[in-house]
């Protein structure tokens, strides 16, 4: 009985404790969707509503239909998706080095990799900022993209080493036995299979890049250069705040990235288990 009771115990604490979870991340994207869905002068009222009376889609509309805002969308996606392929690119031929060679340098090089990810970016803003402009990168998207590579690069290289160690040496080396190169084991044999792995470290680099911040904004000039985070940044004005267009594009920036997720949410989640196996 007290066994029972115990266990009982156990499971209501822990149904409570992710109840209250769920409800504490869910509360401000609720509210983020109840304001993109209220006029801009009840945003403030009191007392303040979560459903208001006046449920209004202008702030959709506004922000789809000006030309200047779609711009900070189309900046994010040709940026983002640029990084995620040419990290996955990298991270894949990085990766199959350490993971199938012996080669002078190779801890170095793995500890300057990993020493990168301890590096605050707010230290490397003043130095990437005076590189952008003396190479003439300065609000252009080659600019953004190198920068966020710098970010995403250490990450990917070291979760796509650990998931090639987790495949079996005698794949590649069947391959080569049979007369081909290991540029024809990589991409006919190991990739393939590292499907898991490389969704995992491309929805995680597409989500960085798409909200990574400091950078777009040191790093770009002009609105036609900026990025959907500093899109919604530049809608605080000096004397008063779109509200609610500033929700409403905060609703449609984080659309990609949750249906990202969900599309590759089994992959994802088991490319991560997946590269946390073996280092």
């Amino acid at each position: 009985m007290r066994r029972r009771r115990k266990q009982r115990l156990t499971k209501v604490a822990l149904i409570t404790g992710l109840s209250l979870g769920a409800v504490f991340a869910a509360a401000p994207v609720l509210w983020m969707l109840s304001t993109s869905l209220k006029p801009n002068g009840e945003v403030m009222a009191t007392p303040p509503k979560l459903i208001s009376g006046n449920v209004s889609f202008a702030a959709y509309t506004t922000v789809l239909t000006d030309p200047d805002k779609l711009r900070f969308f189309i900046n994010s996606y040709v940026v983002a998706l640029a990084v995620t392929a040419l990290t996955l690119l990298v991270a894949i031929l990085a990766a199959y080095a350490f993971s199938r060679y012996e080669f002078r340098g190779k801890r170095l090089v793995n500890v300057v990799i990993v020493s990168v990810q301890a590096v605050p970016p707010i230290t490397l803003v003043i130095p990437y900022f005076g590189l952008m402009v003396s190479m003439g990168l300065y609000n252009t998207y080659p600019g953004l993209i190198i920068t966020h590579m710098v970010f995403t690069l250490p990450y990917a290289i070291i979760m796509m080493t650990a998931y090639f160690n987790t495949l079996p040496r005698e794949l590649d080396e069947a391959v080569k036995v049979d007369g081909a190169t290991g540029w024809t084991a990589l991409w006919r044999i190991l990739v393939p299979i590292s499907v898991p792995g490389m969704i995992a470290v491309g929805v995680y680099t597409f989500m960085i890049s798409w909200n990574e911040y400091l950078f777009a904004l040191t790093l770009t000039r002009t609105d036609d250069m900026r990025t959907v985070p500093i899109g919604i940044q530049l809608l605080m004005g000096q004397h008063s705040y779109q509200w609610n267009e500033m929700m409403a594009m905060s609703i449609l920036g984080s659309i990609p990235v949750l249906v990202l997720f969900l599309i590759f949410q089994r992959r994802f989640i088991g490319g991560l288990s997946a590269g946390a196996v073996k280092a």
